[in-house]
C-alpha cells in the first residue's frame, strides 16, 4: 500500500506545505488537499508542486457544483504540469447545506452530476475533437433558451494539451448508488470512516455492480482509507482525539434526513447512537455528541496500538483493497510524524 495523507487547513497552510516537503523525504506518497469552505485547493496545490519534487498532489475534494466540468479539467490539467505530472483529481458532490447555501447552485442530480463531470473533462483532456455533450446535467455547447442561453455557443477544445491523456479521477462516496457510479467510471475512491472488516457488508454489492460495468481499459479501482495512526503500546489512547470529527460529521455535516456519515453510521449497527449524536449536536451540546460516540467505533475508524495491533490492522486494509492508506499521524513523544511515517512505511513492506 502508498501512503497518504490530507493536509491541515486550519491553521498557517504555508507552515503545512513546509511540513509536507519533510513528509515527502519520509515516504509520503500522496497528500490531499482539502478545500471545504476554506481556502480554495487549487491555489494551494499549484504551491505544493513548486514545492516538491516527487509527492502526489491530489485535491480533496472538489465539489461538482463549484466549477463547471470544463473548469475543473482545466484546473486538474494545469496542476498536472505545474507538477510534472503528479497531480490526482478528487471530486464529490458536497451537499445542499453547502452548495446551496454558500454557492447559490441547485443540488439536483448529485449522482448524474458526477458521473457526467468525469465523462465531459476526459473528452477535454483528451483534445482529439471540439466537445459536445447532452447529459441530464451537462450539455455543451448550451442550447438557446436552457438555463438562459442565448444559443450562440460553439464547441471547444483544451487549448494547451495536457502532460498526460488523463488525471486520475477519484470519486468521494458513501451512498450505494454514487459508490456504484464510481466503481465503474472513478479510477479511486475516497471513502471516510472506512472499516476494512465492514466494507464488504456495506458496499460490496455497489462495488461489484460498478466493477462488472467498468470499461476493461480503465484498471483496478483505486482505494484511499484509513484514520488517525499512532504506534505505541499506549497508543490506543489517542483514539479518543476522533471523538470530536466523528461528532462533528455524524451530528452537523448534514441536515437531518441528509447526512451521509450518519446514514452510514447506521448501516454500521449504530443507528441508536447515531440518533443521539445528531440530536445532542444539533442541540448545541458538542462535548454530549462527542461523548455519546462509542467506543467500537472509535477503535474500528482508526489505528492506534501497539506495532503488532497495527501490522493486524494494516492486514486488514490491504485485504479490503485499500491501496492508499490514509492517516492522520500522531507521534509518540519526542517523535517526528516524519518518523512516524518512515515507521509505518516499514510496516507496510
Amino acid at each position: 500500500m502508498k501512503i497518504s495523507m490530507q493536509l491541515r487547513y486550519d491553521g498557517d497552510i504555508v507552515a503545512a506545505a513546509r511540513q509536507v516537503s519533510a513528509l515527502e523525504d519520509a515516504g509520503l506518497d500522496l497528500v490531499w488537499v482539502p478545500e471545504a469552505y476554506g481556502f480554495d485547493a487549487p491555489s494551494f496545490m499549484g504551491y505544493l508542486a513548486a514545492r516538491t519534487g516527487r509527492v502526489e498532489i491530489g485535491s480533496g475534494i472538489l465539489s461538482v457544483f463549484t466549477r463547471t466540468p470544463a473548469l475543473l479539467a482545466m484546473t486538474a490539467a494545469g496542476v498536472d504540469a505545474l507538477s510534472g505530472g503528479r497531480a490526482h483529481l478528487g471530486i464529490g458532490t458536497s451537499g445542499p447545506q453547502v452548495v446551496e447555501g454558500m454557492h447559490g447552485v441547485p443540488y439536483h442530480a448529485p449522482v448524474a452530476r458526477t458521473r457526467e463531470t468525469i465523462e465531459v473533462m476526459r473528452a477535454f483532456w483528451r483534445r482529439d475533437e471540439p466537445v459536445t455533450y447532452d447529459g441530464r446535467t451537462v450539455r455543451l455547447p448550451l442550447p438557446d433558451g436552457d438555463r438562459g442561453g442565448s444559443g450562440l455557443g460553439v464547441p471547444m477544445r483544451l487549448l494547451t494539451a495536457p502532460v498526460r491523456p488523463e488525471v486520475p479521477v477519484w470519486v468521494a462516496a458513501l451512498g450505494p448508488k454514487n459508490v456504484r457510479m464510481a466503481a465503474e467510471t472513478a479510477d479511486g475512491w475516497l471513502p471516510m470512516f472506512f472499516v476494512p472488516e465492514w466494507c464488504d457488508q456495506v458496499w460490496g454489492p455497489s462495488l461489484r455492480a460498478g466493477a462488472a460495468a467498468r470499461g476493461p481499459g480503465r484498471g483496478p479501482l483505486s482505494i484511499s482509507a484509513g484514520g488517525l495512526l499512532a504506534i505505541g503500546p499506549d497508543a490506543a489512547r489517542h483514539r479518543e482525539r476522533a471523538r470530536g470529527q466523528l461528532a462533528l460529521f455524524i451530528g452537523g455535516m448534514g441536515a437531518p434526513g441528509h447526512n451521509y456519515y450518519y446514514d452510514l453510521v447506521c448501516r454500521y449497527g449504530y443507528a441508536r447512537e447515531a440518533e443521539a449524536i445528531q440530536r445532542l449536536f444539533l442541540a448545541g451540546d458538542r462535548k454530549g455528541a462527542a461523548a455519546a460516540v462509542p467506543a467500537g467505533l472509535l477503535e474500528a475508524t482508526t489505528i492506534c496500538g501497539p506495532e503488532s495491533y497495527v501490522k493486524d490492522r494494516l492486514a486488514a486494509y490491504r485485504e479490503a483493497g485499500v491501496t492508499h492508506l490514509q492517516v492522520a499521524p500522531v507521534p509518540a513523544e519526542g517523535e517526528t510524524e516524519a518518523a512516524l511515517l518512515t515507521r509505518l512505511k516499514d510496516l507496510c513492506g
